[in-house]
């Protein structure tokens, strides 16, 4: 079976070289691995949280789609779509939303930045703050969860994100009684290169520190050579720690390269030099992209219809037969189907049911009741929501008292009492 990994690229803004290098170009690295299926999508409906500037929002699709498809993304061997030609991410985001807990929602990152901000400015704490913002983790839960995606490229700042889908998919798991989504992990990349912007902090659009990736070369020249450096003379060492010059050429050249330019550092080359050097190292490896990418921005028809057509394969083989599972488990079922003269059916046994959570501590627990609410067995609590699952799962397999995680779980009741009760999940489970 081959992994499913999923990554979203939000419209917003023209992708500099901080988005080449930490994201667009590992990604499709990624793509090639054997045994990996690869969901590439544009985030057009998460944009809306902050850009409310349709032709932006609309050249900004453009743009980051032709930058995608002229660093090599292959649109016939990864899923690549719109976020909104998929309209089944909106229907279950609505399911997710009717079992997502609004505490969790209140701890979100972004949300609770915007309302610390409104108090510390004297103003009502959800001044300005769109219902859309509280409840785009549950978009972006949907995005996830739609897929059954097991892994999710993040940085460290979003692995709560993934957390929350967990969440909202364990959720919708335990209350319709079936595993329907898989739940998914987080996959952290420390070795992704952060780059530094022309003032020495990170390169980001928030900052206007930009280097925008398919800059024409005499843009990409003046930009570079506007790069804050130190006042140190031409013939004086210069440190690369804590250079931006040095960790964008880093960024770019291979390790003899940069080892030949730290040499010239401790030589003492002067900074136009060195800028001139680094000009010469982007570009090379961004001039076959940007002749690619002024083709691919010339012809919007093209991007639109490899789009749509990501998007109609998608909704062909997963989204909407998914979807389809996902209505007749919540009860938006035809209604022809239903006889008007029905037997009294027999009541359905309740099974014991595992149930997993995060408490106020940060840690994470699960326990196991049985059909009138007891709790059968209670674990401690883990640091992480994916050594719960893994413990579960061991528990679902256990056939006797030997196999119990003891060290990880109080049993409140007999051990063979938990034995039967899992028992009966597994025969569930084969019925299903």
């Amino acid at each position: 079976m081959s992994t499913r990994v999923l990554t979203g690229i939000t419209t917003s803004g023209t992708p500099h070289l901080g988005n080449y290098v930490g994201a667009v170009r590992p990604a499709i690295a990624a793509s090639r691995a054997a045994d990996t299926e690869s969901f590439y999508f544009l985030a057009d409906l998460h944009s809306l949280i902050k850009a409310q500037d349709p032709a932006r929002t609309q050249r900004s699709t453009l743009e980051i789609a032709a930058t995608w498809l002229a660093a090599g993304l292959e649109p016939d061997k990864v899923w690549f779509y719109r976020q909104s030609d998929i309209p089944e991410i909106s229907e279950l985001t609505w399911f997710l939303t009717c079992v997502a807990g609004k505490g969790i929602l209140n701890r979100a990152h972004a949300y609770k930045a915007a309302v610390d901000k409104n108090v510390a400015d004297g103003e009502d704490p959800d001044a300005g703050v769109t219902a859309g913002l509280f409840m785009y983790p549950v978009l972006m839960a949907a995005d996830i969860l739609l897929f059954n995606a097991h892994q999710v490229p993040v940085g460290r700042d979003q692995i709560q994100h993934i957390e929350m889908a967990r969440d909202f998919g364990q959720r919708f798991n335990h209350v319709y009684g079936r595993e329907y989504f898989t739940l998914p992990e987080a996959l952290i990349d420390d070795h992704v290169a952060t780059l530094p912007g022309l003032d020495g902090r990170k390169m980001s659009k928030s900052y206007g520190n930009t280097i925008p990736l398919f800059a024409p070369p005499a843009e990409l020249k003046k930009l570079i050579f506007s790069i804050l450096t130190d006042s140190r003379a031409p013939g004086e060492a210069k440190d690369t720690e804590g250079s931006p010059l040095f960790q964008l050429y880093q960024a770019f050249a291979s390790a003899e390269e940069t080892a030949d330019f730290a040499q010239a550092y401790a030589e003492g080359i002067g900074w136009g030099d060195a800028k001139q050097r680094l000009f010469e190292r982007v570009e090379r490896e961004v001039a076959p992209l940007r002749e690619r990418y002024e083709t691919l921005i010339a012809k919007p028809a093209r991007i639109e219809e490899i789009l749509r057509d990501g998007a109609q394969r998608l909704r062909a083989k997963y989204a909407t037969p998914f979807l389809g599972e996902l209505r007749d488990a919540i009860g938006l079922r035809d209604l022809s189907s239903v006889s008007t003269v029905q037997a009294q059916a027999a009541p359905k046994a309740s099974l014991p049911v595992f149930k997993q959570y995060r408490e106020a501590d940060g840690k994470f627990y699960f326990k196991l009741s049985d059909a009138q609410g007891q709790v059968l067995v209670q674990s401690r609590g883990f640091d992480a929501p994916r050594d719960a699952g893994l413990r579960v799962a061991a528990m679902k397999e256990a056939s006797s008292a030997d196999a119990l995680p003891a060290a990880d779980v109080e049993l409140r009741v007999p051990a063979d009492e938990v034995l039967a009760a899992l028992a009966a999940l597994r025969e569930a489970a084969a019925q299903a």
